[in-house]
């Protein structure tokens, strides 16, 4: 066998070494063990009891390493996996951005369940496209979904409060219970969405569209409703006081206004104009 062949072998050998790391440390340790022991062997002889008690000293010392540096090092190991996972789940939001398909929108809200498992609730989400998807429970409290498509979903309780909503598609979609406080959803699409119980107080819904709504039960008050659609909404049980920019000429496109709770100036209008919407 010549020289190269055996430098190729021993190379191989080294390789296949180093490649499992449990045992390269076992080696390490073993060879470690036997030149600091070979060389700590007279102390052991001549005075024991005297070198044992440093000894003992420098366990102490490697305890309090592993308690402070471990311990540090291990968090700042985890919250720097954390982080980097978050920036992942965005990332990908940011890939499926605009991409109308099936697999882009599922995949979309994935990502969005699994930034609210880590309490991130904050998430850009304009132009995402999110048809016929799951959304219940979701906390997107701030987040902005302008130019959003979310319709024919459900977002059945879901935590919309403070969100950017303004031409956002919500067409056919369910969203019973959710809470649309202080939500900016101007020029936004509501045709044939049910908003039962649906909590939309302090919310900027100028020119919305609520078109075949179902708003039974739902809180408008001090909304700012300037333009608003009502082409036979349902307003059973709505609460309409405080809100803004609303008209009789809006109100008398609605479907029932039945029990609704309307400011008092306005409601004598409609008492007077449109008697059969508070009626049953």
């Amino acid at each position: 066998m010549n020289l190269k062949k055996q430098k190729e072998l021993l190379r191989d050998y080294v390789n296949s070494i180093i490649e499992k790391p449990i045992l390269t440390s076992v080696i390490v340790l073993a060879l470690l063990s036997v030149v600091v022991l070979g060389l700590s062997l007279s102390y052991y002889l001549k005075d024991f009891d005297a070198f044992f008690g440093q000894v003992l000293a420098e366990a102490h010392g490697m305890l309090f390493d592993i308690a402070v540096i471990g311990i540090l090092i291990f968090w700042l190991n985890k919250n720097g996996e954390k982080r980097q996972r978050i920036r992942t789940y965005k990332d990908e939001i940011d890939d499926f951005r605009l991409w109308e398909s099936e697999e882009a929108a599922f995949r979309t809200v994935g990502n969005i369940k699994r930034l609210n498992r880590h309490n991130i609730q904050n998430i850009n989400l304009v132009n995402c496209h999110l048809t016929r998807t799951n959304l219940n429970y979701v906390n997107l409290s701030g987040s902005n979904l302008n130019s959003a498509n979310i319709s024919s979903a459900f977002l059945i309780e879901s935590n919309l409060e403070n969100t950017r909503l303004n031409q956002t598609n919500f067409n056919n979609s369910n969203l019973n219970q959710a809470n649309l406080r202080g939500a900016y959803a101007s020029g936004a699409d509501f045709r044939d969405a049910y908003l039962i119980k649906a909590q939309l107080e302090n919310a900027f819904l100028i020119k919305t569209n609520f078109r075949n709504a179902f708003l039974m039960e739902a809180d408008l008050r001090n909304c700012y409703l300037t333009g608003a659609d009502f082409e036979n909404a349902s307003l059973y049980k709505a609460d309409l006081r405080g809100a803004k920019g609303l008209t009789i000429e809006q109100l008398s496109k609605a479907k029932t206004l039945y029990m609704a709770k309307i400011d008092e100036e306005l409601l004598e209008g409609v008492q007077l104009q449109l008697p059969e919407l508070i009626g049953k």
